[in-house]
Order: C-alpha cells, then sequence, then structure tokens
C-alpha cells in the first residue's frame, strides 16, 4: 500500500488562545497537496470563542463540529470515526505540527510499506511560540517505557489506519494517558519505529491538562504498565526497575546525541 492521506484530527475544548496556531499549522503544511491532509476538528462545545475561530477556516477544514462530548478520548474517537486517510495522527489544540510534517510522515510511510507505526522528535514550546528545549528521543523500549515513563512524543507519533482500527481506537474510559495506553496496545501487535527527525512543537503552559491533572495521569499509567507487569505493589522491585530504565535512558541518549 502507497499511502496517499494523512488524516489529523485536532481536539480542543477552551483552547481559543491556542487553537488559531494549531490549525494554522496543519492547513499551512508544505509540499503537500490539499488532498494529501485531511483535517478534522472535534471541539467539545468550548465557550470560549473557539467555534467562531474553527469557524473562519470552514473552507479549509474536511470536517468540524463544536459540541458536547464524553471528554478528549471520545472526541478522538469522533474525529477518527470520520477519517478517510490511510495513515492517522492527533494534535492537541495547544500543540502544533512542523511545516513539513505530514510530507515527512506520507514519504516516511511510503518508503517503508511494512512499518505500522513510527513517531519522531519534538521541540518543547512556551506560551510564544518560543523554543524552550528539544525533546530528542531513543527508540521504542519496552523496558524502559513501562519503568520509566511514556516518552514518545504524542503529537509526533503516526500510525496506519488499519491498527488503529485493529485495537479498537481510543479508550474512552481514560480521560489522560490515553496516548500511552494506545501506543502500548499497538506495541502488543507491531515494532514502534522511531526517526530521528522533528515533526512537531508541544506547548508548556500553566493549564496544560498534563500538569493539571499529573496525579491522575500516573495513576492511570501505573494501571496501563501494571498490565505488562509491573509491580507497583513491590516498592523494592519497583524501584529497581525504574532506576535500572533510567540510567538505560540517560545513558542511551547521552551515547546518541539527544542532548546536544
Amino acid at each position: 500500500m502507497t499511502p496517499a492521506k494523512l488524516s489529523i484530527v485536532i481536539c480542543s475544548y477552551n483552547q481559543a488562545p491556542f487553537l488559531a496556531r494549531a490549525i494554522e499549522s496543519v492547513v499551512g503544511q508544505q509540499d503537500c497537496r490539499r488532498d494529501e491532509v485531511e483535517i478534522i476538528v472535534i471541539d467539545g462545545g468550548s465557550t470560549d470563542g473557539s467555534a467562531e475561530i474553527i469557524r473562519s477556516y470552514a473552507d479549509r477544514l474536511d470536517y468540524w463540529v463544536s459540541e458536547p462530548d464524553r471528554g478528549q478520548s471520545h472526541a478522538l474517537n469522533k474525529g477518527f470515526g470520520r477519517a478517510t486517510g490511510d495513515i492517522q495522527g492527533w494534535l492537541c489544540s495547544d500543540d502544533v505540527l512542523e511545516p513539513r510534517a505530514a510530507r515527512t510522515v506520507l514519504d516516511y510511510f511510503r518508503r517503508n510499506p511494512g512499518v505500522r507505526c513510527f513517531y519522531g522528535d519534538a521541540w518543547l514550546i512556551d506560551e510564544d511560540d518560543r523554543i524552550v528545549k528539544p525533546k530528542k528521543e531513543i527508540p521504542f523500549s519496552w523496558f524502559i517505557w513501562r519503568y520509566d515513563y511514556n516518552y514518545l512524543p504524542q503529537p509526533s507519533t503516526f500510525w496506519t489506519r488499519d491498527l488503529f482500527e485493529q485495537v479498537g481506537g481510543v479508550d474512552e474510559n481514560l480521560s489522560v494517558s490515553m496516548d500511552g495506553d494506545l501506543w502500548a496496545r499497538f506495541a502488543e501487535l507491531t515494532e514502534i519505529k522511531h526517526e530521528r527527525v522533528y515533526l512537531s512543537r508541544m506547548r508548556l503552559h500553566q493549564d496544560q491538562k498534563t500538569q493539571r491533572l499529573l496525579r491522575e495521569s500516573v495513576e492511570t499509567q501505573n494501571r496501563i504498565t501494571a498490565r505488562y507487569g509491573v509491580r507497583h505493589d513491590r516498592v523494592l522491585q519497583r524501584k529497581t526497575g525504574f532506576l535500572l530504565a533510567k540510567a538505560m535512558r540517560v545513558g542511551w541518549k547521552a551515547a546518541t546525541g539527544c542532548y546536544r
């Protein structure tokens, strides 16, 4: 299969200060034809003017809606249910794609027809789009992922439509860490690949969901990793695994130039 279209779902709720930048980063993708990038925006019925922002881009979107939903995971499944592309990814409305991300992703899957999921690197930016630091990553390691943390940059991760459908989509019971849960279910079925290329910019700000719900995120990630053999009730075993995974991750990143 030669990938012909990338579907990007932008999920949003009351993120008007950043929403236009997210949409612009997708509609402005360079070196792609209009029919190669499908743009779907799912807003959860925002009350901060987000609907008006989305409406101003309506002629450049393939589908959009602003209505109450059951949370981010439900919104994502709604969006992917509308998607027709053979390659998929999602963008939270406070993040942005790199200008040639779509071209890079489509070309990668075309060159590697056996790959079903891959991720690149990301930049961390502040509220004013200034770069804070790079997030260069290492290849996927089950051990490091389970015992250290979910280090795959979500907006820089892409997959095939058939893989998403095979695992049953995003778990709508999760309000946080739904990306980590999805990667884990992908990894049960296929090898997740990594490429040293910047594909997105992840925004750091005081209202960031992962920071506001940090405790819930940690608890959810712990439940996910417990499915794959991590015994959180055995403190010494868990700490030993964490220290080993952290040492492996830091050493691997240092050896491959991730800190430069």
